[in-house]
């Protein structure tokens, strides 16, 4: 009791003792000008999780020679979870066919169904298996800048070569909002942005681009507006990616692109490759673009998920809201496959058409 009444004097003494500010400076404290606290203003202060030596291991020369890139499926086990062992034979099959990438988790990837921690695991996985024969280029993209700093840190912490970056989606920003939400990133590593406005609601102007691209980091442009807009930039000396199958033969021959990141690769990759590589060729353009059309009658990758099954190259199991495309398409999907020729599909089962009955549909995962 008496070490408590002691207390109670040592704080009343101790009040007593405080300055007493007068109205005067109260009124000093209102009108004062306001700092901002140091780590607000230290560039990149966020980034503590960066390795310098892993960020460094890739410079974005190399990323801009890539002609091929296949934005690479991931394929399923019956309850959602990643089939890893058919994804490492996609990837091999990719390697062994001439892809020199692989973008992991993109559109056709399913990224957008990923959790961020299967998201940068993919990435890892890819990066340890197969890293030292293609290049992995890990989609960390968000219409989050927050969430597209962290999971582009962790995607270089675990090895990618380069990110691939999309423009924030449904809620938009504006063109100095895009520069400040690429300029978050690209500090970290070797960049692609990535322009596909039938999906986020918003074209990425050129002179945003412009204005990224004072960074050494940007490898390049993902561009699918067309292939006009491809020349501005490679005439301006931007690299740029075909993202539009169906234009990517005349991309690369006749407007400057480096080469396509493509979807019809998963299917495809030496008839891919051979259009990239060598040289123009209108008459294999003429023969695979049935089968362009046909992947892309649906929003990607719903066709691919279904080609990929019916192939036997994958589990038939779709991730919702995905779903396979009716009989009458699946159907056309096998006899375009014999009119090109099984040898050139990915895959050592015959194609063949799936019952409704086959598919598992996902909605948990």
């Amino acid at each position: 009791m008496a070490a408590l009444k002691s207390c109670c004097v040592c704080l009343r003494e101790s009040a007593l003792q405080l300055p007493r500010r007068s109205s005067g400076d109260s009124y000093k404290r209102r009108n004062a000008k306001w700092r901002a606290p140091q780590a607000a203003i230290i560039p990149n202060f966020h980034l503590p999780m960066r390795s310098f030596e892993v960020k460094n291991r890739t410079s974005s020369e190399d990323i801009k020679s890539l002609r091929l890139i296949t934005a690479i499926k991931t394929p399923y086990l019956p309850d959602g979870r990643f089939d890893l062992e058919a994804y490492d034979a996609l990837v091999n099959m990719q390697i062994s066919d001439g892809a020199e990438a692989v973008i992991v988790g993109g559109t056709t990837g399913e990224g957008q169904l990923m959790s961020w921690d299967e998201h940068i695991m993919l990435i890892g996985h890819t990066v340890n298996c197969f890293g030292g024969s293609i290049k992995v280029i890990g989609n960390t993209g968000s219409n989050s800048t927050r969430e597209a700093i962290h999971a582009t840190e962790q995607g270089f912490a675990v090895g990618m070569h380069a990110a691939l970056h999309i423009n924030p989606y449904y809620g938009k920003t504006s063109l100095d909002g895009l520069v400040s939400h690429f300029d978050s990133v690209i500090s970290m590593g070797p960049t692609i942005i990535y322009n596909v406005p039938s999906r986020t609601g918003q074209d990425i102007p050129p002179k945003v681009t412009h204005r990224v691209a004072q960074s050494a980091n940007l490898a390049g442009v993902k561009e699918c507006v067309g292939n006009d807009r491809i020349e501005q930039y490679t005439d301006s000396g931007i690299v740029v990616w075909s993202g539009n199958d169906d234009q990517c033969h005349d991309a690369r021959w006749s407007h400057g692109a480096t080469g396509v990141i493509s979807v019809t690769s998963n299917l495809i990759p030496g008839l891919m490759r051979k259009l990239m590589f060598g040289g123009k060729n209108p008459s294999l353009n003429s023969k695979i673009m049935p089968l362009v059309d046909w992947l892309f009658q649906e929003p990607n990758p719903i066709a691919l998920n279904t080609a990929l099954a019916q192939l036997g190259a994958v589990r038939p199991v779709f991730r919702l809201p995905y779903v396979p495309l009716p009989l009458a398409k699946r159907i056309e999907f096998v006899n375009l496959v014999r009119g090109i020729g099984r040898e050139y599909f990915v895959g050592e089962k015959d194609v063949k058409v799936l019952d409704d009955d086959d598919f598992i549909l996902v909605g948990r995962y």
